[in-house]
This record gives C-alpha cells, sequence and structure tokens, in this order.
C-alpha cells in the first residue's frame, strides 16, 4: 500500500548511489550501484550499500547498510581502491553473486551472499580454466563495469570501456561463465562497438562507452549502455543473450537532450555529464534507473527513475527527466517539495555538463553523511528551475524559502518560457525567508485538464546569487 509519494531522486538527498542497477526479490525492489560521497574529489570512494523499497510503496525507501567493504577484496586491504559500478545475479544455486572491478585492476571480482540485502563475502575472480584470471591473459582487453544474467546454468558478463578515439579498446564484451560463476566457458567476443570502430554501423553517433547492462522482456534482450555522448543511456535489442545486438535507441538523457516536450529537442534542461543504470518490471509497469549530477561535479551523482514506455515491436520510447518518475503519476498541489527535486536547472548560458560553480546546482550543508536536505545554490540573473509534474487544480498558494545575497524577482510559469502565473520579490538574506504569492487558476483561462499534470518552473530575474531551499504549495 502506497504511503509517500515517489520523487526523484528516489533516495534521500543526502545519498549518493549512481550506476543504479535495479533488481525485484521477495517483493522488493533493491539498488545496487556504487557508492559516491558528497564533496567527493573522485568516482566511488565508498563501500557498497543498499537501498530496498516495497513494489507497491516506491517512495518509502529503506536503508539496508553496507553490503560489502572495498577492503574485503584481497587486492584492496590497504583499501587504497575504489569499487566501481556491480552487479548482481542470482546463480543457479539461490544464492546472490555480486560483481564489480576494482579501480586500478582490469579484473573482475565476485562476492556471494544468502539474501539479497548481503552482506557479501569475496568469492574470487572470474577466471580461464587454466586459472589465468580473465583480463589478464594475452589479448585480453581491460574489463570493467560488469554487468551479468544468469540463465541455464550460465552467466553472461557484459563487460567493457571503450574512450572515444582509442583504437586499443573495440567495445562491449561478451563472455559466457560456468555454473561455478567464475570460469570461463566462452572467452570474451565483441557485441557492440566503441567509438573508434563505429564508423559506417549502426551505433555510429551513439557507439559504445561503458556501463554494460543486460535485461530480458517478452523474449527480448536489451543491451543498455552509456554512450560515447556519455550524458545518454542507449540500448540495442536481441533475440538471445549472445546477440547479434541492434542498436535500438537512446532511453534517457540526464540533461534531457532529443526531448523536444516543451523544448527544442537540442536544448539541455539540466547539468549533465556520464550515465549508468539500467531497467526493471515493477508490478506491472518497467522502469529506468540513472543518474544525475551534483553540487557542480562529476562526484557526487544521485539515482533518478523513470517509467518506460514500449512499442508494439518493443522498442522503447526515449523517456523525459522528471521530478516524479516513480510515483505513477504528478506530485500533489500540496505541501512541501524541497528544491533538490527539480528535474530543469539551466540558464541562458546552454551548457549539458557541470562546470563547477559556474552555473546554478543542488548541493546540500555539512559534510558527506550528514543528513541535511538538499537544495538549489548558485541562482543567478536569467536561471530556470522546473519540476515536472504537478496536480495544480486545487494549489491557490506558492510560497518560496530562499537566502543568499539576490535582491530580485522569482516568476512562476507552467512553461519555462511561459508568461507568469505569479511573482515573488525576494530580499538579501543570512538566513533562509519565505516568500508567498497567490494566484486563482480559475482565472488565468488554463483547462483544468491541462493544470492535472503541469510543469512548475520559477525563473529568477535580479543582480546577485541566492538558493533556494523548495516550495510549499497550498
Amino acid at each position: 500500500m502506497k504511503t509517500k509519494q515517489a520523487f526523484n531522486p528516489y533516495l534521500p538527498s543526502w545519498e549518493y548511489i549512481p550506476d543504479g542497477e535495479p533488481y525485484v526479490f521477495q517483493d522488493r525492489v533493491y539498488i545496487y550501484g556504487s557508492h559516491d560521497l558528497y564533496n567527493g574529489w573522485v568516482f566511488c570512494l565508498g563501500d557498497y550499500v543498499t537501498w530496498s523499497a516495497p513494489v507497491d510503496d516506491l517512495g518509502n525507501w529503506r536503508y539496508e547498510g553496507t553490503i560489502y567493504h572495498k577492503t574485503d577484496d584481497p587486492y584492496n586491504r590497504d583499501g587504497s581502491m575504489c569499487l566501481y559500478a556491480p552487479d548482481v545475479t542470482v546463480g543457479p544455486d539461490g544464492r546472490y553473486y555480486l560483481y564489480y572491478v576494482l579501480d586500478h585492476k582490469s579484473v573482475v571480482s565476485v562476492a556471494v551472499s544468502e539474501g539479497p540485502a548481503g552482506p557479501f563475502a569475496f568469492y574470487g575472480y572470474v577466471h580461464y580454466a587454466d586459472g589465468t584470471l580473465l583480463g589478464e591473459r594475452e589479448g585480453d582487453e581491460p574489463q570493467f563495469d560488469p554487468g551479468v544474467l544468469t540463465e541455464d546454468g550460465k552467466t553472461y558478463l557484459y563487460t567493457g570501456f571503450a574512450g572515444n578515439y582509442d583504437n586499443s579498446r573495440h567495445g562491449a564484451m561478451l563472455t559466457v561463465l560456468d555454473a561455478d560463476m567464475l570460469t570461463v566457458l566462452e572467452a570474451p567476443v565483441i557485441i557492440a562497438p566503441g567509438d573508434a570502430y563505429s564508423q559506417g554501423t549502426e551505433y555510429e553517433g551513439h557507439a559504445f562507452f561503458e556501463a554494460p547492462s543486460i535485461r530480458k522482456r517478452n523474449g527480448i534482450y536489451y543491451f543498455i549502455y552509456s554512450s560515447e555522448v556519455m550524458h545518454e543511456l542507449c540500448y540495442a535489442m536481441a533475440d538471445s543473450p549472445r546477440g547479434p545486438f541492434h542498436y535500438g535507441g537512446v532511453i534517457v538523457s540526464n540533461c534531457d537532450i532529443g526531448i523536444a516536450h516543451g523544448k527544442t529537442a537540442g536544448m539541455p534542461v539540466a547539468y549533465g555529464a556520464n550515465n549508468h543504470g539500467s531497467m526493471v518490471q515493477i508490478g506491472d509497469d518497467w522502469y529506468i534507473f540513472y543518474h544525475r549530477q551534483t553540487n557542480g561535479t562529476w562526484y557526487s551523482r544521485q539515482g533518478c527513475a523513470e517509467k518506460l514506455h514500449f512499442r508494439e515491436d518493443g522498442s522503447i520510447e526515449q523517456v523525459e527527466i522528471t521530478s516524479c518518475g516513480l510515483n505513477g503519476g504528478p506530485l500533489s498541489g500540496k505541501g512541501w517539495y524541497p528544491g533538490y527535486l527539480a528535474c530543469n536547472l539551466f540558464t541562458d548560458e546552454p551548457s549539458m555538463y557541470v562546470a563547477g560553480d559556474k552555473y546554478p546546482r543542488i548541493m546540500q550543508d555539512g559534510r558527506d553523511g550528514d543528513e541535511n536536505e538538499g537544495y538549489v545554490a548558485g541562482i543567478r540573473n536569467s536561471t530556470v528551475i522546473g519540476f515536472k509534474y504537478f496536480d495544480l487544480r486545487e494549489t491557490r498558494e506558492f510560497t518560496l524559502r530562499t537566502r543568499g545575497y539576490g535582491s530580485g524577482t522569482f516568476e512562476i510559469a507552467l512553461a519555462w518560457d511561459g508568461p507568469a502565473i505569479a511573482r515573488l520579490t525576494i530580499e538579501y538574506t543570512d538566513i533562509w525567508k519565505d516568500y508567498t504569492a497567490t494566484w486563482d487558476p480559475t482565472s488565468s483561462g488554463i483547462t483544468e485538464e491541462a493544470l492535472a499534470c503541469t510543469p512548475l518552473y520559477l525563473r529568477y530575474q535580479g543582480p546577485g546569487w541566492t538558493q533556494l531551499s523548495g516550495i510549499e504549495l497550498a
């Protein structure tokens, strides 16, 4: 039974779990990913942790704790290496197997647990029958970002990293493992080309970069990956886990490039960077899990999710990034909504990538681990902050909470470039202060149907800079 609304990001704003691999185990959704730190100086500095939620209450996430420590790997007893993006599969023995790569090793490590919430214990390294580790045999390409699928006693292991213009890396690799979850039965083969080998293929312009993941739906195998442009997750389709995989399209962009709903398709409406995630069926619906960037860096990423829509042939429509992805519909027009729920954030200077404090950004006070609610910082003249979507049919009042050295006006609108429905003038202040405006939707000329599911935008005009804690709808 649903007890809470679901938001993006779906975890608390002080938690940074990117590279999300979602699975449903025992009527709960579990999320496995790497673990960034707030203000971290590089990717994936934390131990693996997981969260879970009931399948019928996707706003009610529970912290399951640390499931694996970086020092649990024999190659990393001193903790000098990071745990990169993992994946999980259930083996033929019913146990849960966690596959991962350390940041300075090119081999695949495996840990095992009796249950989905861990703890996981180190199990071994993927190796050939003669004991040589996968990734260390002559001719092997380095292993990276494992994605796994177990069927009929075999595990299909998808790995790889292929930087742009790097002809030493050919693309995404598939290796087939035996029932022991470690021994190579079939040596790696390339299933999707990297940038250096994509010219003239169906992957050109969206070549494999990193983040391989695999899922199956209605007999179709979906190979999901991050492309050469980094901010998008793409997919390819096949009738077998071995392929051949044919390029399908873009599933999601964390700056909404490719979405032409209320804007041009090439217009970025968030500050993105790399992307990594996968899809899962929850109840009757399918969702794509991905991540966004915060704090103006690449290294404090947060998980988000959106509902998927499939065409009759199994192909996937690109989804729009929203504030309400797992909610099953628009957010209520009554209540407090923190600023960090903004899915759109941009100025009159377009940029699809984060750039430190040059642009507005989502951040928090305190250090990593402090449970302080996130907010929008660095708001300057021309900043647009967007939330999608709300049911505003019963909303009559907007209250913004701001602080900072700005003394301008916030316009409230239902389109990023549309007419203002209300205006608020803010003042310089060192503490959070509330400002309220009213409106009458019945005299606005906006239909009730449109108000039932509408974006809400805040546009700042004026000198200085300010911060937004959130917005209260009443």
